[in-house]
């Protein structure tokens, strides 16, 4: 099946590349737009302004995504065409530095939300449709500071594989997005956030990863061309991690 009439949600939807596979979906013809978002409701007003402006309605789901409210919300929205797990937080910090408070709120957030919304959703989800998880380079690279966060994003990419597996005879597929280093508003929590922009455009592209790079991805991975492709981690990063020196 194709997103065109249907429902989709996006976690995470309000801001930077959660916004952005939004409106791509939107202008795929997604009838009803839910965005996850936390904290900033200027951000997500202005996104469901812009999911109007396509003809999608918007949704606005707010609250912390792993808890039962909005999990209660999810389950409220009917059957999702897409299912897009795009919210991630974390504490940067070198790993010797973190307690099990940040272990548990990074991984809660970025891996195991990704079980939770799929086990409320999936239960009414068409065939054809579609689960996509947003993962990050720190999955298999080591980066500064990104050790809980980094180990949260492989725990994802794992989970990914193990539903792809098992959802698969119910027709829907599970895939994952790495994507390389996007500026966005995330970066601000990175003492190293300018080296890090550097590294991220020094792939044989030559320019950063956009959000709408990202969205392109997400809406191949959710169109029915994607059909085969089960429990994969599509590698969005002009090329950066084939690079030795990388």
């Amino acid at each position: 099946m194709t997103v065109e009439g249907a429902t989709v949600l996006v976690t995470g939807g309000s801001r930077g590349i959660g916004k952005a596979i939004a409106l791509r979906l939107a202008r795929l013809g997604a009838a009803r737009v839910a965005i996850g978002y936390f904290r900033s409701d200027a951000a997500a007003e202005e996104t469901a302004e812009a999911l109007r402006a396509l003809g999608s309605e918007p949704v606005l789901v707010r609250g912390n995504v792993t808890s039962e409210r909005v999990l209660e919300q999810v389950a409220a929205l009917g059957p999702l065409a897409a299912l897009v797990h795009n919210a991630a937080t974390g504490v940067i910090r070198p790993a010797l530095e973190t307690d099990e408070r940040h272990w548990d709120w990074t991984l809660g957030a970025n891996a195991r939300a990704l079980l939770a919304l799929t086990k409320v959703a999936a239960p009414s989800m068409p065939v054809g449709a579609s689960i996509v998880g947003i993962s990050s380079l720190g999955s298999t690279r080591v980066l500064e500071n990104y050790a809980l966060v980094g180990t949260s994003k492989a725990a994802l990419e794992s989970l990914v594989r193990y539903l792809a597996v098992e959802l698969a005879p119910q027709g829907i597929r599970v895939n994952a997005v790495s994507a390389g280093i996007v500026e966005t508003g995330a970066l601000e929590h990175f003492p190293n956030r300018e080296a890090m922009l550097e590294m991220g455009a020094r792939n044989p592209v030559g320019r950063l990863v956009t959000p709408e790079d990202v969205a392109d991805a997400v809406a191949f991975l959710c169109s029915p061309q994607a059909e085969m492709v089960r429990g994969q981690t599509l590698v969005v990063d002009g090329g950066w991690s084939l690079l030795a020196g990388a």
